[in-house]
């Protein structure tokens, strides 16, 4: 009996992977068929979806197993053999449980903040649950192939919800143009995603001429310990994989399309570009690269924690440059997206720890951002620091929450941002003093342009113009209080990601 207990709990939990997946993509053929109804319609459909599928995150991040380990709620469905042995494979593994979770909250933050989409409201939702619904895949994903049809499939829809409903910024003399941002923004990614894809396929080959052909990350990772990959092949492939998956994370120089992607988009859609979309980079890096490749990575390892502390110390003196509240936040994207690539370049379970775990605080954090600037430019229909000012006395909600994220952005003690910088610090002084010198150098950084933002719009005498702008509204402050929470519970109480986030480092730690 209770062997049927477990494989009946077991098939509970592969159910609920498939179907995180698969509803908010079925969802999405849903509303392509039904008849046109209003975009408050589609709004509340798409919310009921993405609080379903937040639930079901939920429930596999907290039945994940930490004592057991591994790859868990798997399973595998044969879809093409004749020699190629492609399969839809789904399981969970400690690293990726905290990255579903991620998801499902940015995705129903998202989806609750678009309620003031009027135009082409079906086109929207349908493009919004395509992409969450490829995000899931991409974290859950099993197989090489399906991983990067996933990969495509989140990225894929940014450009018309971008192009269509994102917004243009003046820049006195000249606009910069939401198609602007959207074509720069999708031919960069889609560019990065060649190499990605010449990566996948040399693997596949060379596991073909070797009469071992696959696609499965677990028998691909199998063939990596037995020395099926020879060190050159590491080397060349590894650096498609790094550069490839890297220009996502916004690696310096590859990163100038992530600003303007920020600024252009639409208030949920920055939060998952900025929340989600670029954690599918340092994902693919560290559950795929360094795993399949452990050679590869030892090899340019080097070069990316260079790469990544210029992306710390540049995002952070760009993101102080910038008078426009947007900008300031995608520059600083760019800047802490660099403390997760350095976390991951140490190849130690303590840097690697703290790469995740910032990929997770880094989510929830810019999130909270974009929904509260979000909120400041539906108001006072701008985003120049220089024009706002004492905010805090006519939007004391949105002003007290913009400052609880400002502090998780500079490491506040009691945040989530500060547990995890600190543990990318441990690591990183392990392999350098000096580049983990020049990171605390970033942190520093950070607090002075996130203490001057703070000054300069949320205190001090309020401008006459913004005097009666209303206060978030019902759902900004259900989101914008729900995210917070997230950032006090995991400073507070790191262990609540940690313990499923080191038995993922430990599988990568077995590779290395």
């Amino acid at each position: 009996m209770v062997g049927d207990s477990d494989s009946l709990m077991n098939e509970l939990y592969n159910i609920m992977a498939f179907v995180l997946i698969a509803l908010p993509l079925m969802a999405a053929l849903v509303f392509m068929v039904l008849p046109n109804l209003t975009s408050k319609s589609y709004w509340l459909l798409s919310s009921i979806i993405s609080v379903i599928t937040f639930g079901i995150s939920v429930f596999l991040f907290m039945s994940y197993d930490t004592l057991t380990g591994g790859t868990q709620f798997s399973f595998t469905v044969p879809w093409l053999d004749q020699g190629i042995n492609i399969s839809f494979g789904l399981g969970l593994t400690g690293i990726s449980a905290s990255m579903v979770l991620l998801n499902g909250i940015v995705l129903l933050g998202a989806c609750l903040i678009s309620g003031d989409i009027e135009k082409r409201g079906r086109d929207f939702y349908v493009l919004l649950l395509t992409l969450g619904g490829g995000v899931f895949g991409v974290f859950l994903s099993s197989d090489l192939f399906f991983f990067f049809l996933f990969y495509e499939l989140a990225v894929l829809p940014m450009y018309l919800l971008i192009a269509v409903w994102g917004s243009s910024t003046d820049f006195g003399s000249f606009t910069r143009s939401k198609e602007y941002g959207a074509m720069k923004l999708m031919m960069v990614l889609v560019a990065a995603s060649v190499l990605i894809w010449v990566g996948i396929i040399a693997i596949f080959v060379e596991t073909y001429l070797h009469g071992t052909p696959t696609f499965a990350f677990e028998e691909l990772r199998r063939l990596s310990e037995n020395g099926l990959f020879s060190v050159e092949f590491q080397n060349w492939v590894f650096l498609c994989f790094m550069i490839g998956f890297g220009v996502l994370s916004g690696l310096w120089p590859f990163h100038t399309w992530s600003p303007d992607g920020h600024v252009a988009a639409p208030t949920g859609v920055s939060m998952l570009h900025a929340g989600v979309l670029m954690k599918l980079g340092a994902f693919g890096i560290i559950q795929i690269g360094i795993v399949i490749l452990p050679l590869g990575a030892q090899t340019w390892m080097p070069l990316l924690m260079v790469l990544g502390i210029v992306n710390v110390i540049y995002g952070a003196v760009s993101a102080m440059s910038q008078t426009d509240l947007k900008y300031i936040i995608g520059y600083s994207s760019v800047s802490h997206m660099g403390y997760v690539l350095i976390g991951a370049a140490t190849l130690n379970s303590i840097g690697i720890s703290g790469a995740v775990l910032q990929m997770f605080s880094h989510g929830i954090m810019t999130a909270l951002m974009f929904v509260l600037v979000g909120a400041i430019y539906h108001r006072a229909h701008t985003r120049d620091i220089y024009v706002l000012n004492g905010l805090i006395k006519t939007m004391p909600h949105i002003c007290v929450l913009f400052i609880i994220a400002g502090f998780a952005s500079l490491g506040l003690p009691g945040l989530s941002g500060f547990i995890a910088e600190f543990l990318i610090f441990l690591g990183v002084i392990k392999i350098s003093f000096w580049i983990a010198a020049l990171a605390v150098l970033g942190a520093a950084l950070t607090a002075v342009y996130i203490l001057r933002l703070i000054a300069r719009t949320i205190v001090g005498p309020v401008d006459s113009s913004l005097s009666d702008l209303p206060d978030a509204n019902i759902y900004e402050k259900i989101v914008s209080v729900a995210l917070a929470s997230v950032l006090v519970a995991v400073g507070v109480w790191p262990a609540l990601l940690l313990d499923s986030i080191n038995v993922g480092v430990a599988t990568i730690m077995s590779a290395l």
